[in-house]
């Protein structure tokens, strides 16, 4: 592992290069946890729902064939000469006509049996049986069950025990309840109402058993279900989807600013590496200087030209060094005007003896352009940066042009370097703003990086495009001073 990749490492993720950073993904773990959160609650709620309807549904239908049928018993009892005090619940049971007097015999009948007609033609009837106070079936509309002993039945033990109706439904027929003989085989969910008929006094006298199969109520039930379930699936989805697209944004946002900080980081090292590199090199650049100065007085006048060529480079690079440790530096403010024209000038200048030598062809209009927002050192080496690549790129000759124009707003200032050299290939041009990725034999990686980051401080941007064999682009948009952009 290369020091450089420790060094990086160290920076971005606080561990070294032998323990491997532990990563935690929000955006995969949010997804599963709640989707099986949320599919769980829907499924629960949508459970509840279906239930509380069924439940629902079946004690109002229970409640109405109740009042139905005392509101019948009542109604027939007052279309007969019987007395006030008499109930239908006292004429049910045939067995206790003996008792009363044979007067009476004839109206007791017929009030009977208006009522037993109204039981036999009650729609989505299965079976209907009345019980005596005995608990023997006094009448069906199944004549086998006549005369038979239901002692022991939980659920009319609770109707004679209590003036009010009990309601049970059934999904299939029970093998175990003897009175559950249909004529006819139900089909699909049935219900058994249980209804006391009290007498005068209050007292359970008889109770009416009714089966029925509410079709009708069912296809209700079944529609409920399917609204139920479509709303709690079709509410789940929006919540789901709701509370991903806000983590998926905040992921986003996460990263990028971990991002940021890495970069921010990077600098930090960066910076001390390059005030430790900058003092180290003075010394031996003074060195060098005066040598060549002392040396400058012994040699013939032929080679005095090669010596100051040597002053001249010196007193470049110890200028470059000078920079170097003040950018190196927290800036003392957040930006300044800088006049473009005059920095590239400047900048070209010190590039001119390569220019030659590499046999390249400058094309600049130093046409006056606005002030932009930037530092006037960083910006010096934000160029010095890129024109160095460019001409390594064409190291047997060719174009380097340089376009300065504002955009239609007049808001951004465009600088664009183009070069006609080797190009990159799509992956290199993907990475080339990543740390430490270098095509450069011996190079750091960093020069691109400290141009975006550079750009980026002062509210600029940076773009790249580039074609194998063709050439590369920079642009740079600048801020222009006093606009709003």
């Amino acid at each position: 592992m290369s020091a450089l990749s420790v060094i990086w490492d160290k920076y971005t993720t606080g561990k070294t290069g032998d323990s491997p950073p532990s990563q935690f993904n929000l955006l995969r773990w949010f997804s599963l946890v709640s989707l099986v959160v949320i599919a769980s609650v829907a499924i629960g709620l949508g459970i509840i729902s279906t239930r509380f309807v069924v439940t629902e549904s079946i004690e109002r239908d229970a409640m109405l064939s109740s009042q139905f049928i005392q509101s019948i018993a009542q109604a027939e009892t007052r279309h007969v000469a019987l007395p006030a005090s008499m109930t239908m619940g006292e004429l049910l049971d045939a067995r206790q006509d003996g008792h009363h007097p044979q007067s009476m015999l004839e109206a007791r009948q017929r009030a009977r049996n208006e009522f037993l007609d109204h039981l036999t033609m009650l729609p989505d009837a299965l079976l209907a049986n009345i019980y005596g106070a005995d608990r023997v079936i006094v009448w069906s509309t199944n004549p086998a069950l006549v005369g038979k002993d239901m002692t022991g039945n939980d659920d009319l033990e609770t109707a004679f025990s209590s003036p009010r109706q009990v309601a049970s439904s059934y999904d299939e027929v029970t093998g175990g309840r003897s009175e559950q003989k249909f004529l006819r085989a139900p089909r699909t969910l049935f219900i058994e109402n249980y209804i006391p008929l009290l007498d005068d006094n209050g007292n359970v006298a008889s109770v009416v058993e009714i089966y029925k199969e509410p079709r009708d109520l069912v296809q209700r039930i079944q529609r409920g279900f399917v609204l139920i379930w479509l709303a709690t699936a079709l509410g789940g989805g929006v919540i789901y989807f709701g509370l991903y697209w806000i983590v998926r944004r905040a992921s986003g946002l996460l990263a990028k600013q971990q991002n940021l900080l890495i970069a921010n980081e990077t600098f930090v090292a960066l910076g001390e590496m390059s005030s430790a590199v900058a003092h180290s090199l003075r010394n031996p650049l003074a060195a060098i200087r005066s040598s060549a100065e002392l040396a400058r007085e012994l040699v013939e006048p032929p080679v005095r030209k090669n010596v100051d060529d040597i002053i001249s480079q010196v007193d470049r690079m110890s200028k470059w060094v000078r920079e170097l440790l003040i950018s190196a530096r927290p800036l003392s403010g957040d930006s300044e005007v800088v006049e473009p024209v005059a920095v590239i000038n400047e900048t070209l200048r010190g590039f001119e003896q390569q220019i030659r030598h590499s046999g390249i062809r400058v094309e600049f209009q130093a046409e006056a352009a606005p002030a932009v927002v930037s530092h006037r050192v960083l910006l010096a080496q934000v160029l010095n940066s890129l024109f160095a690549n460019a001409i390594e790129a064409m190291p047997g000759g060719g174009l380097l042009r340089v376009e300065l124009r504002p955009d239609s707003s007049g808001r951004r200032l465009l600088l664009a370097i183009t070069d006609t050299g080797q190009g990159m290939s799509r992956k290199q041009e993907t990475m080339a703003f990543k740390p430490y990725y270098t095509t450069k034999q011996g190079g750091l990686g960093v020069g691109l990086v400290m141009v975006k980051r550079i750009m980026e401080r002062f509210g600029g941007k940076v773009s790249l495009t580039s074609r194998e064999r063709e050439g590369t682009r920079i642009c740079l948009n600048f801020k222009v001073a006093g606009g709003r952009g």
